[in-house]
Protein backbone atom coordinates (compact mmCIF):
# COMPACT_ATOMS: atom_id res chain seq x y z
CA UNK A 1 0.00 0.00 0.00
CA UNK A 2 2.85 2.34 0.58
CA UNK A 3 3.66 2.37 -3.09
CA UNK A 4 0.10 3.32 -3.89
CA UNK A 5 0.09 6.26 -1.40
CA UNK A 6 2.93 8.07 -2.94
CA UNK A 7 2.52 7.16 -6.61
CA UNK A 8 -0.95 8.53 -7.25
CA UNK A 9 -2.01 11.76 -8.68
CA UNK A 10 -5.20 13.68 -8.04
CA UNK A 11 -7.39 10.75 -9.22
CA UNK A 12 -5.57 8.25 -7.02
CA UNK A 13 -5.94 10.52 -4.03
CA UNK A 14 -9.70 10.83 -4.72
CA UNK A 15 -10.04 6.99 -4.92
CA UNK A 16 -8.20 6.55 -1.66
CA UNK A 17 -10.53 9.06 -0.01
CA UNK A 18 -13.59 7.10 -1.26
CA UNK A 19 -12.10 3.85 0.00
CA UNK A 20 -11.44 5.36 3.42
CA UNK A 21 -14.99 6.58 3.68
CA UNK A 22 -16.32 3.10 2.77
CA UNK A 23 -14.12 1.53 5.41
CA UNK A 24 -15.48 3.89 8.05
CA UNK A 25 -19.04 2.83 7.22
CA UNK A 26 -20.66 0.46 9.72
CA UNK A 27 -21.10 -2.21 8.66
CA UNK A 28 -18.57 -2.19 5.82
CA UNK A 29 -19.90 -2.91 2.36
CA UNK A 30 -19.67 -6.28 0.76
CA UNK A 31 -16.27 -7.17 -0.60
CA UNK A 32 -14.29 -5.28 2.06
CA UNK A 33 -12.58 -7.29 4.74
CA UNK A 34 -12.64 -5.81 8.24
CA UNK A 35 -8.91 -6.45 8.77
CA UNK A 36 -8.05 -4.80 5.48
CA UNK A 37 -9.98 -1.64 6.41
CA UNK A 38 -8.39 -1.60 9.88
CA UNK A 39 -4.87 -1.82 8.48
CA UNK A 40 -5.71 0.91 5.96
CA UNK A 41 -6.98 3.25 8.68
CA UNK A 42 -3.97 2.68 10.95
CA UNK A 43 -1.41 3.60 8.23
CA UNK A 44 -1.25 7.46 7.98
CA UNK A 45 -1.24 8.98 4.55
CA UNK A 46 1.94 10.78 3.40
CA UNK A 47 1.85 14.62 3.48
CA UNK A 48 2.11 16.35 0.16
CA UNK A 49 5.32 18.24 -0.70
CA UNK A 50 3.46 21.53 -1.18
CA UNK A 51 2.20 21.61 2.42
CA UNK A 52 5.74 20.96 3.78
CA UNK A 53 7.23 23.76 1.69
CA UNK A 54 4.56 26.23 2.88
CA UNK A 55 5.34 25.49 6.52
CA UNK A 56 9.05 25.98 5.99
CA UNK A 57 8.52 29.39 4.28
CA UNK A 58 6.36 30.66 7.13
CA UNK A 59 9.02 29.64 9.67
CA UNK A 60 11.82 31.43 7.78
CA UNK A 61 9.74 34.60 7.39
CA UNK A 62 8.99 34.66 11.10
CA UNK A 63 12.70 34.26 11.87
CA UNK A 64 13.68 37.14 9.55
CA UNK A 65 11.08 39.44 11.13
CA UNK A 66 12.36 38.65 14.62
CA UNK A 67 16.00 39.34 13.64
CA UNK A 68 15.12 42.67 11.97
CA UNK A 69 13.14 43.77 15.00
CA UNK A 70 16.04 42.99 17.33
CA UNK A 71 18.44 44.94 15.05
CA UNK A 72 16.15 48.01 14.97
CA UNK A 73 15.86 47.99 18.74
CA UNK A 74 19.68 47.82 19.03
CA UNK A 75 20.14 50.77 16.63
CA UNK A 76 17.56 52.84 18.50
CA UNK A 77 19.29 52.20 21.83
CA UNK A 78 22.68 53.14 20.36
CA UNK A 79 21.39 56.44 18.93
CA UNK A 80 19.65 57.30 22.19
CA UNK A 81 22.92 56.71 24.06
CA UNK A 82 24.92 58.88 21.66
CA UNK A 83 22.48 61.80 21.36
CA UNK A 84 21.11 62.09 24.87
CA UNK A 85 23.28 60.35 27.42
CA UNK A 86 26.76 61.46 26.24
CA UNK A 87 26.04 65.27 25.90
CA UNK A 88 24.37 65.34 29.29
CA UNK A 89 27.33 63.54 30.84
CA UNK A 90 29.85 65.91 29.16
CA UNK A 91 27.87 68.92 30.35
CA UNK A 92 28.05 67.71 33.92
CA UNK A 93 31.77 67.05 33.59
CA UNK A 94 32.49 70.53 32.11
CA UNK A 95 30.46 72.60 34.60
CA UNK A 96 32.68 74.61 37.04
CA UNK A 97 30.70 73.46 40.10
CA UNK A 98 31.07 69.75 39.23
CA UNK A 99 34.72 70.10 38.23
CA UNK A 100 35.91 71.96 41.32
CA UNK A 101 33.39 71.61 44.16
CA UNK A 102 36.00 72.17 46.87
CA UNK A 103 37.03 75.53 45.30
CA UNK A 104 33.51 76.95 45.59
CA UNK A 105 33.19 75.64 49.15
CA UNK A 106 36.47 77.15 50.27
CA UNK A 107 35.71 80.63 48.89
CA UNK A 108 34.60 83.04 51.56
CA UNK A 109 32.87 86.43 51.21
CA UNK A 110 36.13 88.22 51.99
CA UNK A 111 37.98 86.45 49.15
CA UNK A 112 35.16 87.33 46.74
CA UNK A 113 35.43 90.97 47.77
CA UNK A 114 39.17 90.92 47.05
CA UNK A 115 38.47 89.45 43.63
CA UNK A 116 35.99 92.22 42.82
CA UNK A 117 38.64 94.82 43.81
CA UNK A 118 41.14 93.19 41.50
CA UNK A 119 38.71 93.43 38.59
CA UNK A 120 38.90 97.22 38.80
CA UNK A 121 42.64 97.14 38.09
CA UNK A 122 43.21 97.79 34.30
CA UNK A 123 46.20 95.41 34.12
CA UNK A 124 44.18 92.60 35.72
CA UNK A 125 41.30 93.25 33.33
CA UNK A 126 43.61 93.07 30.33
CA UNK A 127 44.97 89.71 31.46
CA UNK A 128 41.48 88.32 32.15
CA UNK A 129 40.18 89.55 28.78
CA UNK A 130 42.96 87.68 27.02
CA UNK A 131 42.23 84.57 29.11
CA UNK A 132 38.51 84.72 28.35
CA UNK A 133 39.20 85.23 24.66
CA UNK A 134 41.30 82.05 24.62
CA UNK A 135 38.71 79.89 26.40
CA UNK A 136 35.28 81.00 27.61
CA UNK A 137 34.73 77.74 29.52
CA UNK A 138 38.05 77.49 31.33
CA UNK A 139 37.58 75.85 34.80
CA UNK A 140 40.50 77.90 36.18
CA UNK A 141 38.44 81.12 36.20
CA UNK A 142 35.35 81.34 38.46
CA UNK A 143 31.98 81.88 36.85
CA UNK A 144 31.50 85.30 38.54
CA UNK A 145 34.81 86.55 37.15
CA UNK A 146 33.87 85.42 33.65
CA UNK A 147 30.47 87.15 33.80
CA UNK A 148 31.96 90.43 35.04
CA UNK A 149 34.65 90.42 32.35
CA UNK A 150 32.05 89.70 29.65
CA UNK A 151 29.91 92.64 30.84
CA UNK A 152 32.96 94.92 30.77
CA UNK A 153 33.82 93.85 27.22
CA UNK A 154 30.23 94.36 26.06
CA UNK A 155 30.15 97.91 27.46
CA UNK A 156 33.51 98.72 25.82
CA UNK A 157 32.33 97.33 22.48
CA UNK A 158 29.07 99.32 22.54
CA UNK A 159 31.00 102.53 23.17
CA UNK A 160 33.23 101.95 20.18
CA UNK A 161 30.33 101.06 17.90
CA UNK A 162 28.31 104.22 18.42
CA UNK A 163 29.41 105.58 15.04
CA UNK A 164 27.87 103.31 12.45
CA UNK A 165 28.63 103.17 8.76
CA UNK A 166 25.89 103.07 6.13
CA UNK A 167 24.76 99.63 5.03
CA UNK A 168 26.16 98.40 1.74
CA UNK A 169 23.70 99.07 -1.04
CA UNK A 170 22.65 96.49 -3.57
CA UNK A 171 23.84 98.92 -6.25
CA UNK A 172 27.43 98.14 -5.29
CA UNK A 173 27.19 94.38 -5.90
CA UNK A 174 27.98 94.71 -9.61
CA UNK A 175 30.98 96.91 -8.80
CA UNK A 176 32.37 94.46 -6.19
CA UNK A 177 31.97 91.56 -8.59
CA UNK A 178 34.58 93.10 -10.93
CA UNK A 179 37.11 93.84 -8.19
CA UNK A 180 40.07 91.56 -7.52
CA UNK A 181 39.70 89.11 -4.67
CA UNK A 182 42.01 90.94 -2.27
CA UNK A 183 39.88 94.07 -2.54
CA UNK A 184 36.62 92.51 -1.33
CA UNK A 185 35.70 93.88 2.07
CA UNK A 186 33.88 91.30 4.19
CA UNK A 187 31.78 92.27 7.17
CA UNK A 188 32.90 90.36 10.27
CA UNK A 189 30.72 89.92 13.34
CA UNK A 190 33.04 90.07 16.30
CA UNK A 191 30.37 89.12 18.87
CA UNK A 192 31.73 89.29 22.40
CA UNK A 193 35.38 89.34 21.39
CA UNK A 194 37.70 92.28 21.80
CA UNK A 195 37.14 95.32 19.51
CA UNK A 196 38.51 94.87 15.96
CA UNK A 197 40.83 97.85 16.42
CA UNK A 198 43.15 95.69 18.49
CA UNK A 199 43.77 93.33 15.56
CA UNK A 200 46.39 94.43 13.06
CA UNK A 201 45.62 93.34 9.46
CA UNK A 202 48.41 91.75 7.52
CA UNK A 203 49.59 93.08 4.17
CA UNK A 204 50.40 89.69 2.67
CA UNK A 205 49.19 89.44 -0.92
CA UNK A 206 48.35 93.14 -1.25
CA UNK A 207 49.92 95.57 -3.70
CA UNK A 208 51.95 98.32 -2.02
CA UNK A 209 51.90 101.43 -4.23
CA UNK A 210 54.77 102.99 -2.28
CA UNK A 211 57.11 100.34 -3.69
CA UNK A 212 56.45 101.60 -7.20
CA UNK A 213 56.70 105.32 -6.55
CA UNK A 214 60.48 105.23 -6.48
CA UNK A 215 60.64 104.52 -10.19
CA UNK A 216 58.54 107.53 -11.05
CA UNK A 217 60.59 109.69 -8.70
CA UNK A 218 63.78 108.50 -10.35
CA UNK A 219 62.25 109.14 -13.74
CA UNK A 220 61.25 112.67 -12.71
CA UNK A 221 64.74 113.33 -11.38
CA UNK A 222 66.31 112.14 -14.62
CA UNK A 223 63.87 114.27 -16.56
CA UNK A 224 64.60 117.33 -14.44
CA UNK A 225 68.36 116.81 -14.95
CA UNK A 226 67.80 116.63 -18.68
CA UNK A 227 65.65 119.77 -18.49
CA UNK A 228 68.44 121.65 -16.69
CA UNK A 229 70.86 120.86 -19.48
CA UNK A 230 68.62 122.42 -22.19
CA UNK A 231 69.53 126.01 -21.27
CA UNK A 232 67.44 129.17 -21.00
CA UNK A 233 65.76 131.58 -23.37
CA UNK A 234 65.08 135.30 -23.00
CA UNK A 235 62.13 137.03 -24.70
CA UNK A 236 59.81 140.00 -24.15
CA UNK A 237 56.09 140.70 -24.69
CA UNK A 238 54.20 143.90 -25.47
CA UNK A 239 50.71 144.60 -26.77
CA UNK A 240 50.02 147.39 -29.29
CA UNK A 241 46.48 148.64 -28.57
CA UNK A 242 46.25 150.73 -31.74
CA UNK A 243 46.91 147.88 -34.16
CA UNK A 244 45.62 145.16 -31.75
CA UNK A 245 48.82 143.22 -32.17
CA UNK A 246 50.89 141.18 -29.74
CA UNK A 247 54.60 141.82 -30.25
CA UNK A 248 56.92 138.96 -29.25
CA UNK A 249 60.63 139.76 -29.21
CA UNK A 250 63.09 136.86 -29.08
CA UNK A 251 66.24 138.24 -27.46
CA UNK A 252 68.75 135.43 -26.87
CA UNK A 253 69.34 131.91 -25.62
CA UNK A 254 71.94 130.73 -23.13
CA UNK A 255 73.78 127.45 -22.46
CA UNK A 256 72.12 125.34 -25.16
CA UNK A 257 73.15 121.64 -25.47
CA UNK A 258 75.48 120.58 -28.27
CA UNK A 259 73.75 118.61 -31.02
CA UNK A 260 76.54 118.37 -33.63
CA UNK A 261 79.68 116.22 -33.57
CA UNK A 262 81.83 119.31 -33.39
CA UNK A 263 80.43 120.16 -29.95
CA UNK A 264 78.19 123.00 -31.11
CA UNK A 265 74.69 123.64 -32.53
CA UNK A 266 72.92 125.69 -35.20
CA UNK A 267 69.89 126.93 -33.21
CA UNK A 268 66.73 128.72 -34.32
CA UNK A 269 63.31 129.30 -32.66
CA UNK A 270 59.74 128.65 -33.87
CA UNK A 271 56.95 130.79 -32.37
CA UNK A 272 53.24 129.84 -32.10
CA UNK A 273 50.33 131.66 -30.47
CA UNK A 274 48.12 128.74 -29.47
CA UNK A 275 45.58 127.39 -30.20
CA UNK A 276 46.26 128.70 -33.72
CA UNK A 277 49.06 126.63 -35.25
CA UNK A 278 48.55 127.84 -38.79
CA UNK A 279 50.41 131.04 -38.05
CA UNK A 280 54.00 129.86 -37.48
CA UNK A 281 56.93 132.27 -37.28
CA UNK A 282 60.62 131.54 -36.79
CA UNK A 283 63.95 133.26 -36.28
CA UNK A 284 67.09 133.07 -38.38
CA UNK A 285 69.55 130.21 -37.93
CA UNK A 286 72.70 131.04 -35.96
CA UNK A 287 75.67 128.89 -36.93
CA UNK A 288 77.92 127.02 -34.48
CA UNK A 289 76.95 128.63 -31.22
CA UNK A 290 75.46 127.58 -27.89
CA UNK A 291 74.62 131.14 -26.78
CA UNK A 292 72.86 132.77 -29.75
CA UNK A 293 71.58 136.35 -29.78
CA UNK A 294 68.49 136.66 -31.98
CA UNK A 295 66.95 140.10 -31.21
CA UNK A 296 63.99 139.66 -33.62
CA UNK A 297 60.39 140.92 -33.38
CA UNK A 298 57.27 138.96 -34.35
CA UNK A 299 53.72 140.31 -34.64
CA UNK A 300 50.53 138.37 -33.95
CA UNK A 301 47.27 140.20 -34.73
CA UNK A 302 44.84 139.26 -31.92
CA UNK A 303 42.11 141.18 -30.04
CA UNK A 304 42.98 142.10 -26.47
CA UNK A 305 39.95 140.21 -25.12
CA UNK A 306 41.31 136.92 -26.52
CA UNK A 307 44.74 137.17 -24.92
CA UNK A 308 43.51 135.42 -21.76
CA UNK A 309 42.72 132.28 -23.80
CA UNK A 310 45.97 132.25 -25.79
CA UNK A 311 49.30 130.55 -25.03
CA UNK A 312 52.77 131.33 -26.31
CA UNK A 313 54.71 128.32 -27.55
CA UNK A 314 58.45 128.56 -28.32
CA UNK A 315 60.27 125.58 -29.87
CA UNK A 316 64.08 125.60 -30.11
CA UNK A 317 65.61 123.51 -32.93
CA UNK A 318 69.06 122.61 -34.21
CA UNK A 319 69.37 123.08 -37.96
CA UNK A 320 70.78 120.19 -40.03
CA UNK A 321 71.39 120.63 -43.75
CA UNK A 322 71.20 116.98 -44.81
CA UNK A 323 68.91 115.42 -42.20
CA UNK A 324 65.90 116.15 -40.04
CA UNK A 325 66.23 119.07 -37.68
CA UNK A 326 66.79 118.06 -34.06
CA UNK A 327 64.55 119.54 -31.40
CA UNK A 328 66.42 121.00 -28.41
CA UNK A 329 63.44 121.87 -26.22
CA UNK A 330 60.37 124.03 -25.81
CA UNK A 331 58.79 126.71 -23.64
CA UNK A 332 55.03 127.12 -23.14
CA UNK A 333 53.73 130.30 -21.49
CA UNK A 334 50.17 129.54 -20.36
CA UNK A 335 49.43 133.02 -18.99
CA UNK A 336 50.49 135.93 -21.15
CA UNK A 337 49.80 138.32 -18.26
CA UNK A 338 52.18 136.48 -15.95
CA UNK A 339 54.78 139.23 -15.82
CA UNK A 340 52.74 142.38 -16.56
CA UNK A 341 49.61 143.73 -18.24
CA UNK A 342 51.51 143.96 -21.58
CA UNK A 343 51.11 147.72 -21.71
CA UNK A 344 54.91 148.02 -21.76
CA UNK A 345 57.65 145.69 -22.89
CA UNK A 346 58.61 143.15 -20.20
CA UNK A 347 61.64 140.85 -20.39
CA UNK A 348 61.05 137.21 -19.40
CA UNK A 349 63.56 134.40 -18.75
CA UNK A 350 62.36 130.81 -19.03
CA UNK A 351 63.99 127.39 -18.72
CA UNK A 352 63.90 125.37 -21.93
CA UNK A 353 62.10 122.09 -21.19
CA UNK A 354 63.47 118.92 -22.76
CA UNK A 355 61.40 117.56 -25.64
CA UNK A 356 62.00 115.30 -28.63
CA UNK A 357 59.00 116.50 -30.67
CA UNK A 358 56.70 119.47 -30.68
CA UNK A 359 53.88 119.10 -28.21
CA UNK A 360 50.50 119.58 -29.82
CA UNK A 361 47.83 121.57 -27.98
CA UNK A 362 44.86 119.19 -27.88
CA UNK A 363 42.54 121.48 -25.94
CA UNK A 364 41.03 121.53 -22.45
CA UNK A 365 38.01 120.04 -20.72
CA UNK A 366 36.12 121.36 -17.71
CA UNK A 367 34.26 118.97 -15.42
CA UNK A 368 33.20 118.76 -11.78
CA UNK A 369 33.47 115.90 -9.29
CA UNK A 370 31.11 115.27 -6.37
CA UNK A 371 31.05 112.24 -4.05
CA UNK A 372 28.24 111.29 -1.65
CA UNK A 373 29.72 108.88 0.95
CA UNK A 374 26.42 107.83 2.54
CA UNK A 375 25.03 106.62 -0.81
CA UNK A 376 28.37 105.59 -2.33
CA UNK A 377 27.67 107.70 -5.45
CA UNK A 378 30.27 109.53 -7.58
CA UNK A 379 28.92 112.18 -9.96
CA UNK A 380 31.08 113.58 -12.77
CA UNK A 381 29.48 116.51 -14.60
CA UNK A 382 31.02 117.26 -18.01
CA UNK A 383 30.59 121.01 -18.40
CA UNK A 384 32.39 122.05 -21.61
CA UNK A 385 35.56 121.88 -23.71
CA UNK A 386 37.58 124.58 -25.43
CA UNK A 387 40.20 124.87 -28.16
CA UNK A 388 39.93 121.23 -29.19
CA UNK A 389 42.15 119.93 -31.98
CA UNK A 390 40.47 119.92 -35.40
CA UNK A 391 40.17 116.31 -36.59
CA UNK A 392 38.09 116.78 -39.78
CA UNK A 393 39.13 118.32 -43.11
CA UNK A 394 36.54 121.06 -42.52
CA UNK A 395 38.64 122.42 -39.64
CA UNK A 396 36.18 121.25 -36.99
CA UNK A 397 35.38 118.11 -34.98
CA UNK A 398 32.32 116.20 -33.78
CA UNK A 399 33.37 115.72 -30.16
CA UNK A 400 31.85 113.65 -27.38
CA UNK A 401 33.24 112.65 -23.97
CA UNK A 402 33.68 109.05 -22.78
CA UNK A 403 34.33 108.38 -19.08
CA UNK A 404 35.79 105.01 -18.01
CA UNK A 405 35.94 103.67 -14.44
CA UNK A 406 39.31 101.92 -13.95
CA UNK A 407 40.59 99.59 -11.24
CA UNK A 408 44.16 98.24 -11.46
CA UNK A 409 44.32 98.93 -15.18
CA UNK A 410 41.01 97.18 -15.87
CA UNK A 411 38.00 99.04 -17.20
CA UNK A 412 34.95 98.20 -15.08
CA UNK A 413 32.37 100.54 -16.62
CA UNK A 414 32.14 103.25 -19.28
CA UNK A 415 29.62 105.97 -20.07
CA UNK A 416 29.54 108.77 -22.62
CA UNK A 417 27.86 112.07 -23.42
CA UNK A 418 25.98 113.20 -26.51
CA UNK A 419 27.77 114.23 -29.72
CA UNK A 420 28.20 117.92 -30.59
CA UNK A 421 28.49 118.53 -34.32
CA UNK A 422 31.00 120.83 -36.06
CA UNK A 423 32.53 122.62 -33.09
CA UNK A 424 35.83 122.96 -31.25
CA UNK A 425 34.23 124.47 -28.13
CA UNK A 426 31.33 122.16 -27.18
CA UNK A 427 29.09 122.71 -24.16
CA UNK A 428 27.58 119.59 -22.53
CA UNK A 429 26.40 120.09 -18.92
CA UNK A 430 25.72 116.34 -18.63
CA UNK A 431 26.09 114.28 -15.44
CA UNK A 432 27.63 110.80 -15.37
CA UNK A 433 27.06 108.72 -12.20
CA UNK A 434 29.05 105.74 -10.86
CA UNK A 435 28.20 103.69 -7.74
CA UNK A 436 31.43 103.16 -5.76
CA UNK A 437 31.55 102.01 -2.10
CA UNK A 438 33.53 104.32 0.23
CA UNK A 439 36.07 101.62 1.06
CA UNK A 440 37.04 101.28 -2.64
CA UNK A 441 37.54 104.97 -3.46
CA UNK A 442 41.33 104.73 -3.04
CA UNK A 443 41.53 101.87 -5.57
CA UNK A 444 39.75 103.37 -8.57
CA UNK A 445 40.38 106.20 -11.03
CA UNK A 446 38.54 107.86 -13.91
CA UNK A 447 39.81 108.16 -17.48
CA UNK A 448 38.17 111.02 -19.39
CA UNK A 449 38.57 110.69 -23.16
CA UNK A 450 37.46 113.34 -25.67
CA UNK A 451 36.57 111.54 -28.90
CA UNK A 452 35.82 112.70 -32.45
CA UNK A 453 32.80 110.94 -33.95
CA UNK A 454 33.15 109.68 -37.53
CA UNK A 455 30.19 108.34 -39.43
CA UNK A 456 32.49 106.17 -41.57
CA UNK A 457 35.41 104.41 -39.91
CA UNK A 458 36.60 104.39 -36.32
CA UNK A 459 36.14 107.24 -33.87
CA UNK A 460 39.41 109.05 -33.15
CA UNK A 461 40.78 110.11 -29.77
CA UNK A 462 41.44 113.83 -29.49
CA UNK A 463 42.99 113.66 -26.02
CA UNK A 464 42.59 112.19 -22.55
CA UNK A 465 43.07 113.11 -18.91
CA UNK A 466 42.97 111.06 -15.73
CA UNK A 467 41.80 111.75 -12.17
CA UNK A 468 42.35 109.50 -9.17
CA UNK A 469 44.47 108.85 -6.11
CA UNK A 470 47.32 107.56 -8.34
CA UNK A 471 47.03 110.23 -11.03
CA UNK A 472 49.58 113.00 -11.51
CA UNK A 473 49.42 116.74 -11.00
CA UNK A 474 46.00 118.32 -11.23
CA UNK A 475 44.26 114.95 -11.62
CA UNK A 476 45.41 113.84 -8.16
CA UNK A 477 44.74 117.25 -6.58
CA UNK A 478 41.21 117.38 -8.01
CA UNK A 479 40.45 113.89 -6.63
CA UNK A 480 41.80 114.70 -3.16
CA UNK A 481 39.83 117.95 -3.06
CA UNK A 482 36.63 116.05 -3.90
CA UNK A 483 37.27 113.58 -1.04
CA UNK A 484 38.08 116.42 1.37
CA UNK A 485 34.78 118.22 0.63
CA UNK A 486 32.07 115.54 0.21
CA UNK A 487 28.63 116.43 -1.18
CA UNK A 488 30.15 119.53 -2.85
CA UNK A 489 30.82 119.77 -6.63
CA UNK A 490 34.47 120.66 -7.37
CA UNK A 491 35.14 121.96 -10.93
CA UNK A 492 38.49 122.43 -12.71
CA UNK A 493 39.91 122.84 -16.19
CA UNK A 494 42.11 119.92 -17.30
CA UNK A 495 44.51 119.91 -20.25
CA UNK A 496 44.17 117.02 -22.66
CA UNK A 497 47.23 114.92 -23.44
CA UNK A 498 47.99 112.18 -25.92
CA UNK A 499 47.10 108.60 -25.01
CA UNK A 500 50.72 107.40 -24.91
CA UNK A 501 51.56 110.10 -22.35
CA UNK A 502 48.57 109.58 -20.11
CA UNK A 503 50.02 106.55 -18.26
CA UNK A 504 53.52 105.61 -17.27
CA UNK A 505 52.79 102.01 -16.41
CA UNK A 506 50.85 101.17 -19.57
CA UNK A 507 47.51 102.18 -20.99
CA UNK A 508 44.33 100.26 -20.30
CA UNK A 509 42.16 99.29 -23.21
CA UNK A 510 39.97 102.22 -24.20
Amino acid sequence: MSGVWGAGGPRCQAALAVLASLCRARPPPLGLDVETCRSFELQPPERSPSAADAGTSVSLLALVVIVCGVALVAVFLFLFWKLCWMPWRNKEASSPSAANPPLEALQSPSSRGNMADKLKDPSTLGFLEAAVKISHTSPDIPAEVQMSVKEHIMRHTRLQRQTTEPASSTRHTSFKRHLPRQMHVSSVDYGNELPPAAEQPTSIGRIKPELYKQKSVDGDEAKSEAAKSCGKINFSLRYDYESETLIVRILKAFDLPAKDFCGSSDPYVKIYLLPDRKCKLQTRVHRKTLNPTFDENFHFPVPYEELADRKLHLSVFDFDRFSRHDMIGEVILDNLFEASDLSRETSIWKDIQYATSESVDLGEIMFSLCYLPTAGRLTLTVIKCRNLKAMDITGYSDPYVKVSLLCDGRRLKKKKTTIKKNTLNPVYNEAIIFDIPPENMDQVSLLISVMDYDRVGHNEIIGVCRVGINAEGLGRDHWNEMLAYPRKPIAHWHSLVEVKKSFKEGNPRL
